[in-house]
């Protein structure tokens, strides 16, 4: 076989087992037969919700669920018109939306401000529709706005980092308002600390997360 040819075969079986979809799609799972519990966050006592989508959602989840005031971080769908996508649905592209997390924080522990901290370090907010070896529309990066003082604080944040030089590129991270979140399939859910030896987890996801915590010890439950 010509070496050429052998490379990218190599490169695209890589790049295939690497990559958060192809990981579900090799589960053979079928994501209209999983329900979503509903959750009890009645003891939680009053909390604010924060939405960011970048890349996919398992990561983003563990890096939140790990932060000091943060009582659930949920991995679902937002920013589309579909109403009540399936996984598979999203994957396809066909729906608008992309792997979005919400955040239940205490404010009086844990500021919208810092959470912005946290959710731009722990990507890279140049890169356009995806994070790392994900690509598509489903896994750009967005910042969900639920009010005039979010909307303001996520703008701001982006102009300050755009303006300090860091990056080369244009920062990618859209801020558009908060739709509607739609919680995803059981299976989902922390998923990583379920499927740490699958290979995209043990080599993407946590790897990610470790990142992120490094970079906020104090921060850590």
């Amino acid at each position: 076989m010509n070496k050429a040819i052998a490379s990218i075969i190599t490169v695209g079986a890589f790049i295939g087992v690497f990559s958060c979809s192809s990981t579900m799609d090799s589960t053979n799972e079928k994501t209209e037969k999983y329900k979503v519990p509903a959750v009890d966050r009645t003891s939680y006592g009053k909390l604010d919700t924060a939405y960011f989508a970048s890349g996919c959602f398992w990561a983003v989840e563990g890096i939140f669920d790990s932060l000091k005031g943060v009582k659930e971080a949920e991995s679902g769908y937002s920013g589309g018109n579909t109403r009540n996508p399936t996984y598979r649905e999203v994957s396809n592209e066909t729906t608008g939306h992309a792997e979005t997390v919400a955040v239940y924080y205490d404010p009086k522990i844990i500021s919208y401000a810092t959470l912005l901290e946290v959710y731009f370090a722990s990507q890279d907010p140049t890169q356009v529709n995806g994070q790392g070896p994900d690509h598509g529309d489903s896994y750009r990066s967005v910042i969900f706005y639920s009010n005039a003082e979010e909307q303001k604080s996520a703008t701001d944040y982006k102009n300050k980092l755009a303006a300090s030089g860091k990056y080369k590129k244009p920062i990618a991270v859209q801020i558009v308002p908060f739709k509607a979140f739609y919680k995803a399939e059981a299976y989902h859910q922390n998923y990583d600390q379920h499927h740490a030896d699958e290979p995209y987890v043990a080599s993407v996801s946590i790897p990610r997360i470790e990142r992120a915590q490094a970079m906020f010890p104090k921060l850590l439950k």
